[in-house]
């Protein structure tokens, strides 16, 4: 069973509750505080994969960060995590998932297979590991990922098992069981944050429909046009595009709860009670799926991806981001 450690550290007064604290997190945090140098990289089914690398020193571990949902390498919680590492001495390569990265103007770079992306695709990270390992095997490996690129990474580690090429690994905000995450961001306020990532899928998986309507002819416009909630989304998208039966048999194949037992390498899950993604129970569920080697530190504050404490908002810090840097210097074996 996982280990798990409580925290006592106290919320930002000027952010409390998981919705003031997610938002913030979203909209009220600095961005641009990190350059990166962009590489293109095609894939073994021929699509382009976009990497950002942030360099370090010759000799300094290289960390690969995996975003969230329609997220990218611009992402807030990616620029914090870049500079936390750029300041710990370390180099950083992003993964852009497929149809999320973004040129210079800020415009999204249309991916070139009838596909997007997915929770539990990690064929992509499994190339992209394997390419950094190739480059330069004595630079040791490391990896962090937010909410969907969270759940990606572990089911990757749990893939792997020993064999995996990555030394250390921590995670924030995943939703480790995809259903009940489905569900629960069918309730209350939590609609507000489906409805926010919905009006983006949408147009990416449309947009897909239009560029290769041969290969995506058995898929229904219409449904993908008027779904209401992630589930529909995923049943009418996401399933179809990715070679799934639906949503129910996507989520059960891709969260990464079932993957927990088999990590084998020291993996830090940084989660909070209130998360709004997430219900509680299955949170409670992951903590007891856990191998030896993986460890839990669970916050009751934090909203999702958030973790925000600090006296003034000009002066804010980002609890789980430090937390995760913290045991990335260390190195556990």
């Amino acid at each position: 069973m996982a280990k798990t450690t409580a925290v006592a550290v106290r919320s930002a007064w000027w952010a409390r509750g998981p919705h003031a604290q997610t938002i913030w997190g979203r909209y009220g945090r600095a961005r641009h505080l990190v350059s990166f140098e962009r590489e293109i990289l095609t894939t073994p089914d021929a699509d382009d994969l976009v990497l950002d690398h942030m360099s370090g020193p010759a000799d300094a571990p290289r960390v690969v960060l995996l975003h969230g949902l329609e997220g990218d390498s611009g992402a807030v919680y990616i620029q914090g995590l870049a500079r936390g590492i750029a300041k710990a001495g370390m180099s950083a390569t992003v993964l852009n998932f497929r149809s999320c990265a973004r040129d210079a103007r800020g415009k999204l770079i249309p991916n070139r297979r009838p596909r997007l992306y997915h929770s539990g695709d990690t064929k992509d990270v499994d190339f992209v590991v394997r390419t950094l390992e190739a480059r330069d095997p004595r630079t040791p490996l490391l990896a962090v990922g937010v909410s969907l690129g969270g759940n990606v990474l572990l089911k990757w580690l749990g893939e792997q098992g020993a064999r995996s090429p990555v030394e250390a690994a921590a995670t924030i905000s995943v939703p480790y069981d995809l259903a009940a995450a489905s569900r629960h961001l069918e309730r209350g306020f939590a609609r507000f944050y489906a409805a926010h990532f919905l009006k983006p899928l949408k147009r990416k998986a449309l947009d897909i429909l239009r560029r290769f309507p041969r290969e995506t002819e058995h898929i229904n416009r219409d449904r993908i046009r008027f779904a209401q909630t992630l589930y529909a989304f995923d049943d009418y998208a996401t399933a179809p595009l990715h070679g799934f039966h639906s949503a129910t048999d996507y989520y059960s194949r891709s969260s990464s709860m079932r993957f927990l037992a088999d990590i084998e390498v020291p993996t830090l899950c940084v989660s909070s009670e209130d998360d709004p993604f997430l219900p509680p129970a299955a949170l409670r569920a992951a903590r007891d799926h856990g191998s030896e080697d993986v460890r839990f530190a669970v916050n009751k504050w934090g909203g999702h991806a958030a973790f925000i404490w600090g006296r003034w908002p000009w002066r804010a810090s980002y609890w789980a981001e430090d937390k995760v840097l913290g045991w990335l210097r260390s190195r556990p074996k």
